[in-house]
């Protein structure tokens, strides 16, 4: 992760400016947000936006380097105490979709990130890269021992990313439409996910109680 600012990107008004630019990011998307409105939504000038973030591009890379942040301990939060094989894609699946129940816009700000494209993509991945790194290896630690089917683990991860964005995107297209997803239909995206990981990863997709 990237240093703040001066070390200053502690403060309660630097934390306020990043919010409001994480949900402005995540919702109206980065070209549709400005600097002069976030202001204005904040009750500040847009100088002092700038005292904390120079630039609107600085201001993303800090969102950018504190969401993932939260991401990866909320999945670290997870693994802590999950079991082992199985159990472990099953906790960081369960994790995501709590995250996406929560606080949406996390992962609504990853979804724009990707649609950025380099060089905002490319700083995510950077700041994710410990964690992509640990689950790669952990998925091909079970395969070689055959508790999971061969597959190539980043593969497996670009698929279940591919489907959790996916989720994302229908929820915030659902909210447009002025429907609010219901947690029975978060459970069902959740267990389809978990059901094609587990057909695709150890079989019997269809066990007893998934998605419960």
């Amino acid at each position: 992760m990237r240093e703040p600012r001066s070390g200053r990107a502690d403060s309660a008004t630097a934390g306020r400016i990043l919010d409001a630019a994480l949900d402005s990011f995540a919702t109206r998307g980065y070209e549709a947000t400005s600097l002069d409105a976030l202001a204005k939504g904040l009750g500040l000038r847009k100088q002092s936006i700038l005292y904390w973030f120079p630039s609107k591009e600085e201001l993303l890379g800090a969102v950018i380097d504190r969401s993932a942040g939260q991401l990866a301990a909320a999945l670290e939060s997870a693994l802590a105490v999950a079991g082992l094989g199985w159990a472990r894609v099953e906790a960081v699946v369960r994790s995501v979709f709590r995250v996406a129940a929560a606080r949406p816009e996390l992962l609504g700000l990853v979804r724009e990130v990707s649609r950025l494209g380099p060089p905002a993509a490319t700083r995510l991945i950077a700041d994710l890269e410990p964690l992509i790194v640990r689950a790669s290896e952990f998925l091909a630690a079970e395969m070689e021992a055959g508790t999971m089917r061969s597959h190539d683990p980043r593969l497996v991860l670009l698929t279940a990313y591919s489907a959790v964005i996916g989720m994302v995107t229908e929820v915030e297209l659902l909210r447009a439409l002025g429907e609010e997803p219901t947690p029975r239909s978060m459970v069902k995206r959740r267990a389809e996910l978990l059901n094609l990981l587990r057909s695709a990863l150890v079989g019997d997709a269809g066990s007893p109680g998934e998605g419960q």
